[in-house]
């Protein structure tokens, strides 16, 4: 196993393009997953700052998909032979706007292939760069991890729950429905079964009801604090460190720096663990 894992380094420098258009109906179906009151969107709106992460997916054949629902491994993604994938972590820079009816082309390139020994044994990171532009130049770049792993020991127990990085100030509770996390997979084409198939995740992936979409946990931070923030993010950096689930209390804290230029942001399951950290610089 360790020289197939070692292996998987070749894949290190693979690259991936696309194209993309921020549309009318993207904006207006994302406002109603996130149960905004918003205006009908307009072509020149600006597109609120995360949303970006939903564009650009995935997509390939039926026949291309592999067990858990995402596109087999092995083309853009290297082929790590651990059964669980998730949604580890990103760094997100916002130079310029994403405007609705702009046309978007994005690089992405794999920029790391790391085999670390965990508490449940061996796990992949795979680091992802994206580079977003539109007409007007580059508007964001970020890198993505993913973490591959080994089924966990069912007799094992469960990690002791990091306490919250600070003094919550700004604070949101969403309970994420079944049909939310089916309406966000839509969305974005994520054909991941953990977060719609309750067999599946419950029999075969061992968690106790559908998973939380870690890019939907992101998106609920970016979205507090723009609804708190007095002025647009430029940087974000957030972890993913726990898993979270359908129909269980989420709650979303910030804590802005005294000058404003930059805020500590988190959530919380309905345990009160922490569940994702992040850290934001205002413009």
């Amino acid at each position: 196993m360790s020289a197939e894992l070692e292996n998987l380094k070749k894949w290190i420098g693979e690259q991936e393009t696309g194209v993309d258009h921020v549309t009318i109906p993207f904006v207006h179906r994302m406002s109603a997953t996130l149960d905004r009151d918003d205006a009908f969107p307009q072509n020149g709106d600006v597109l609120p700052p995360g949303w970006h992460s939903s564009l650009f997916p995935r997509v390939v054949r039926h026949s291309q998909i592999g067990p858990d629902g995402h596109p087999a491994r092995g083309d853009f993604l290297p082929p790590v032979p651990l059964p669980r994938r998730m949604f580890a972590g990103k760094r997100s820079t916002f130079s310029g706007d994403l405007r609705i009816g702009d046309e978007l082309k994005r690089i992405s390139t794999i920029k790391d292939v790391a085999i670390k020994t965990g508490r449940t044994g061996q796990m992949v990171f795979v680091t992802v760069k994206t580079e977003i532009s539109s007409t007007r130049g580059l508007a964001v770049s970020e890198e993505q991890d993913l973490v591959y792993r080994a089924d966990p020991d069912k007799n094992a127990p469960p990690p002791p729950a990091q306490p919250a990085p600070g003094t919550a100030v700004w604070k949101n509770i969403v309970t994420p429905t079944e049909v939310m996390l089916f309406r966000y997979s839509a969305l974005t084409f994520n054909g991941h079964r953990i977060h719609y198939d309750h067999p599946y995740v419950t029999q075969t992936e061992g968690y106790p009801a559908l998973v939380m979409n870690g890019g939907l946990t992101t998106l609920l931070v970016y979205e507090l604090a723009r609804a708190n923030a007095k002025s647009p993010i430029k940087f974000i950096s957030s972890r993913n460190v726990r898993p979270m689930f359908a129909n269980r209390p989420i709650t979303i804290c910030g804590e802005p720096s005294a000058d404003g230029k930059s805020a500590k942001l988190w959530t919380q399951d309905d345990t009160g663990a922490l569940s994702m950290s992040a850290t934001a610089e205002f413009v």
